[in-house]
């Protein structure tokens, strides 16, 4: 099991060479307050001053420290191959310097920490990654954390608490993360602020060491007896107490061999019966245990993990594609498959189906059949006609001469006017699919051709040679359609064999109609003295409906004066009867029995006579039986016309025009020209990829004996 450790210091070298946290590495996180020795117990397991130490923040940035053991004489022949020396560290980010001088370790960890920290009292989570190797260590992973501060100090920024507190939960959230929970012995154990952070991410505490520092700085009369066997909080995996060297130490030089031997002979001395599982020895002994049975249970799921990252990484670069070799050859596919995909995606064949909304060809048909149908089903053959309207235009169509019968000019004029209204939704139809072929370009690119994504300007270029070549086509299919609507306007079939079924029923429905009104005339009127009388007969004067044409007779003769001629009134010679008679009847009149029509009173509305009911229900049926005609015809013929005009001619020359616009030997270098981000994730992902091979190679040397 002693491998263990080693192997996870490999990987963590592995993955810090892509400068990745991916992978979620067992190791030890140091918790603590502001001074309260988290430092110095890292420095009593290396055996050697390394840390930056004084009062107030020192540690501002995350130490990765890693504790290799080597035999005794093995470190030149394994590590240095020039310098004869038995400890020494070697940074990251100096890559193979070696440092065998520790107090030269110490002062580039400062530097490192004020470059990216500053040199105020700010804090970095950019991480410092040492390596020591010494005979008089055991293999260790530690991380050292800054300390958990309440109050800003200096100039530090206000919210330093949060911060160092979102540092501190980032590391020991790691489910495979030790949490070394550092206390000072002079302060109450239940105020601990490293077992408090710690429980957040670690309630059963099965990964939380307590360490007690400072043990002989206790009051005088107190022990720490109670918290050292649990009986004050119990803490899983144990408390181990130790004893740092004070400041006064630190600066008469004590070493940290002097400053154990010390702590062994004061734990003699104050607890002796827990002595042996108590100071720095006894910690490191632990940790190193610790750390190798979590690394076993970990490393399962570990070989996991990087197996499936390196299958994903190896699709990523593979979608990332190789860099070109062959110019002429990779634009042609390119544009070739674009074009492929372009018009698999209007068949419905596109390797990519959509699944959240409808595209392409079945938009277009959505498009065609539900939209443009059902708006134009929703269009009224009569919307926009009144009684009124239909009642002028035909007497506009008479001119000045009483009709017999319901003028065809009427009926062409009006229906017309109604099926000029298809016009307006057939082209919002043109719009709508000229609108989805364009969405079909971005869902190619997004779905279908990645490789387009490497080069952004290809990617504009093809973008607008099909937007160009749509737009091109669009006035035509317009035009087209334009026509289909003129084409209906420019001569009304009235011959049409459904309109001709239609007139049929209708002309019988009409003449069904009049019997019924003849038999349900009053019999206090004999036809025959209505008929004889002519006009004088109360249904002259009134309008009211008789047995003859009598009534049609009077509604003619009425509907010729100019003033019901242009107001649509009807009877005028009624009120004009009624308008000599109040002009007569004044006393002293002047002109009596001379009236001028303009000043004659024109009543708002009137009733209908049952000729101008029936010529109006003729016309309206008529309209309608024809308006339905021509709409099952546009709705039939637009769908095609945009299919050929627009659709399928696309489809047809897209290739060819893309080629033509796109494969010229002086365009070839700046349209294959590689973004230089997609170059740079192929570089990343490439590193990442390498780094996981690797990974997987240094777990698999590990035996299953190992393990146990």
């Amino acid at each position: 099991m002693e491998a263990l450790i080693p192997v996870i210091n490999k990987l963590q070298d592995v993955f810090n060479t892509v400068g990745a946290d991916i992978i979620q590495l067992p190791q030890i996180a140091v918790v603590g307050t502001q001074s309260s020795g988290k430092s110095s117990v890292l420095e009593s397991l290396v055996g050697r001053d390394l840390l930056p130490r004084g009062t107030g923040i020192v540690t501002r940035r995350p130490l990765i420290l890693q504790l290799v053991h080597v035999d005794p004489g093995d470190g030149r022949k394994n590590e240095d191959e020039g310098r004869d020396v038995e400890e020494w560290g070697k940074f990251l980010h100096t890559k193979n310097k070696i440092h065998s001088d520790f107090d030269e370790i110490r002062q580039e960890i400062e530097n490192e920490t004020e470059r990216v920290s500053g040199n105020n009292k700010g804090i970095s989570d950019d991480p410092i990654h040492l390596k020591i190797f010494s005979p008089h260590v055991v293999n260790l992973t530690l991380v050292d954390l800054p300390g958990i501060t309440k109050v800003p100090v200096g100039d530090q920024p206000k919210d330093i608490e949060i911060q160092i507190r979102d540092l501190i939960l980032k590391h020991i959230s790691n489910p495979n993360c030790i949490i070394l929970a550092v206390t000072a012995a002079n302060t109450d154990m239940a105020t601990s602020e490293a077992l408090k952070v710690a429980r957040e991410v670690d309630p059963d505490g099965r990964r939380t060491l307590a360490v007690v520092t400072k043990l002989d700085l206790m009051d005088a009369g107190t022990d720490a007896m109670d918290v050292l066997m649990g009986r004050v909080i119990p803490v899983k995996l144990g408390i181990i107490g130790v004893v740092n060297r004070s400041q006064l130490d630190i600066n008469n030089k004590k070493s940290v061999a002097d400053a154990i031997r010390d702590e062994y002979a004061f734990l003699q001395k104050k607890y002796p019966s827990l002595a042996n599982r108590n100071g720095t020895k006894y910690l490191a002994r632990t940790l190193n245990r610790l750390l190798m049975h979590h690394i076993r249970d970990c490393l399962p799921e570990l070989k996991t993990r990087i197996n499936v990252l390196a299958a994903q990484y190896q699709s990523l670069l593979s979608s990332y594609g190789e860099p070109v070799e062959d110019q002429s050859a990779t634009l042609l596919q390119l544009i070739t498959k674009f074009a492929t995909e372009y018009c698999n995606t209007i068949e419905g064949t596109a390797k990519y189906i959509e699944t959240a909304e409808l595209c392409g060809g079945a938009r277009i048909c959505y498009i065609f059949h539900e939209t443009f149908g059902r708006t134009l089903e929703s269009v009224d053959p009569l919307g926009g006609l009144s009684t009124i309207d239909i009642l002028t235009a035909i007497r506009n169509a008479t001119g000045p001469r009483p009709s017999l019968f319901v003028p065809e000019v009427s009926f062409e004029l009006l229906v017309k006017k109604q099926v000029k209204r298809l016009e307006e939704p057939s082209l919002r139809c043109v719009e709508l699919v000229h609108e989805e072929m364009q969405r079909i370009i971005q869902h190619c690119s997004n779905y279908s051709t990645q490789e387009l994504q490497r080069f952004p300007k290809l990617h504009e270029a093809i973008v607008e040679v099909v937007t160009s070549l749509l737009r091109k086509r669009l006035p035509i299919t317009n035009e087209m359609v334009h026509n289909l609507v003129a084409i209906e306007l420019a001569y009304i079939n009235t011959k049409h064999p459904d309109f001709a079924d239609a007139c049929g029923v209708m002309n019988n429905n009409i003449e069904e109609q009049r019997r019924n009104r003849m038999r349900e005339l009053p019999a206090a009127v004999p036809r025959e003295k209505s008929v004889g009388k002519g006009t004088a007969g109360p249904a002259a004067v009134s309008g009211e409906p008789s047995a003859s044409g009598t009534d049609v007779d009077s509604a003619k003769v009425g509907a010729t004066g100019p003033q019901g001629e242009q107001d649509g009134t009807g009877n005028w010679r009624g009120m004009l009867k009624k308008g000599e008679e109040a002009a007569g009847s004044g006393p002293g009149s002047p002109l009596k029995g001379v009236v001028n029509l303009l000043d004659v009173p024109v009543p708002v509305a009137r009733k209908l006579s049952s000729r101008e009911q029936r010529d109006c229900e003729v016309i309206e049926r008529l309209i309608k039986s024809y308006f339905l005609i021509v709409r099952k015809n546009i709705q039939d013929s637009v769908p095609k016309a945009v299919m050929h005009f627009l659709v399928n001619h696309v489809k047809d020359s897209l290739q060819s025009e893309l080629v033509g616009q796109l494969y010229k030997s002086g365009l070839l270098n700046d349209l294959l020209t590689e973004s230089e981000d997609m170059a740079q994730r192929r570089k990343e992902a490439a590193d990442m990829l390498q780094a996981l091979q690797r990974a997987s190679q240094v777990i698999a040397e590990i035996r299953e004996t190992h393990l146990w």
